[in-house]
């Protein structure tokens, strides 16, 4: 063989082997590519089947689709393992169910978070928690704030909740029967509260913003009233952020959704306008302690108002004296004969005949109904029995009242 045909072999021969090399790769990773999806689709079935086999538990990580992120390799070994450890993902780590404050703090990751949950009992094992979260995304998922976790929770269910937080909250409980001043001294006792008690009387106060759309705007306020008597008392649910005007609206929200229109139509039928209703209501909840007897006391306030008889109801003169700083309380439960025409304030029923100019205190829903809805009777007067039960002695006329004194 020459020169020349012995490069044209060489050169054939080394083409034959570039090509064998390329097919050889070629084949190696359409192996692999087969290998992995086979282990993917045999993973993904096995993951399937058994979440389908835990019940409830399905509807929490069922419907979740995996990570797309994920490369197939690392999908059908996390999927593999997960598979494997279906029973301690879907099993509880403790039988404890009370509620455990956790916090994820801003910028934590999911490792971090796994170790927490362990460190407080939550979960068992933060390898498979960590698998989970990476499997299906949620890792990236988690927000920063503040849970109320158990160890009766799963790692799917626990996965899931911190993907979903609850902005902190404050929980405030506004009594019946306290006028705007006490509020404002039980709010600056709370923990964590944004504003004070001045905030929340400022916010009160003379010529008040009132929301839209409600029959407290359509109504309007008389020139020098304050929002007392429609500050509704309940339990509200107030943002970490918020402000005393916040928790203001919240509260003239809740009055016009409770007083219905219906109620305002049978007290205009009463021929009593709302504020009248809720300055009279504002007085029943003050003297009624037995809450049967409250529509009881609203018929003998209104009877004397339609005689034309001055209501003489003890807390208008408290409400007229204000703060007692001896005591440390708004309201004199010791009133003497004196106070009750020592005491000059339009506030005064002894003083001065009719309702007072507006309400001593923030009536609940029941005085309110009370006012609107009475009882039909024959009373003129009431006063506390005797046997100190809060209960009272209802007589029509003053012989009879004074016959019910005690001993």
């Amino acid at each position: 063989m020459n020169q020349g045909s012995r490069s044209r072999t060489s050169r054939i021969t080394a083409r034959q082997r570039k090509k064998r090399s390329t097919g050889l790769q070629l084949a190696t990773r359409f192996l692999v590519l087969c290998v992995v999806l086979g282990l993917l689709g045999i993973a993904t079935a096995m993951v399937i089947r058994s979440l389908s086999q835990h019940g409830a538990s399905t509807a929490v990580t069922v419907d979740l689709p995996v990570n797309p992120e994920l490369n197939p390799v690392e999908a059908a070994a996390l999927g593999v393992y997960l598979s494997a450890n279906q029973e301690a993902l879907h099993t509880a780590f403790g039988t404890d169910a009370t509620p455990v404050s956790f916090e994820v703090s801003s910028g934590q990751n999911a490792s971090q978070i796994a170790e927490q949950l362990a460190a407080q009992g939550l979960i068992g094992d933060a390898a498979l928690f960590r698998s989970y979260m990476r499997y299906y995304g949620l890792d990236r998922q988690i927000e920063a704030g503040v849970y109320q976790l158990a160890a009766t929770m799963t790692i799917p269910e626990i996965a899931q909740a911190l993907t979903h937080a609850t902005p902190p909250e404050i929980t405030v409980r506004i009594t019946e029967g306290w006028r705007r001043e006490q509020i404002a001294d039980f709010l600056d006792t709370q923990v964590g509260l944004p504003f004070t008690g001045v905030d929340f009387l400022a916010a009160t106060g003379v010529a008040p913003s009132l929301p839209q759309g409600t029959a407290l705007t359509e109504m309007g306020l008389p020139p020098a009233a304050t929002l007392e008597g429609f500050l509704f008392p309940d339990t509200y649910q107030l943002p970490a952020d918020a402000t005393a005007a916040d928790l203001v609206e919240r509260m003239l929200q809740n009055f016009d959704a409770r007083v219905t229109p219906q109620m305002r139509a049978d007290s205009e039928a009463r021929n009593l306008t709302l504020f009248e209703v809720v300055t009279l209501a504002s007085i029943v909840e003050r003297e009624a302690i037995i809450a049967e007897e409250r529509p009881v006391i609203a018929s003998v306030y209104l009877n004397r108002l339609a005689a034309g008889t001055k209501l003489e109801a003890d807390p208008t003169v408290q409400y007229a004296m204000g703060y007692h700083a001896d005591s440390g309380e708004w309201w004199n439960r010791s009133l003497t004969q004196e106070d009750y025409y020592s005491v000059d304030s339009p506030y005064n029923t002894y003083l001065y005949p009719g309702l007072p100019p507006g309400p001593i205190s923030n009536p609940g829903l029941d005085a309110i109904r009370a006012v609107i809805y009475p009882a039909t009777t024959p009373f003129f007067y009431f006063r506390a029995d005797c046997d100190g039960s809060g209960r009272h002695r209802f007589a029509t006329t003053y012989e009879e009242h004074l016959n019910n004194a005690c001993p």
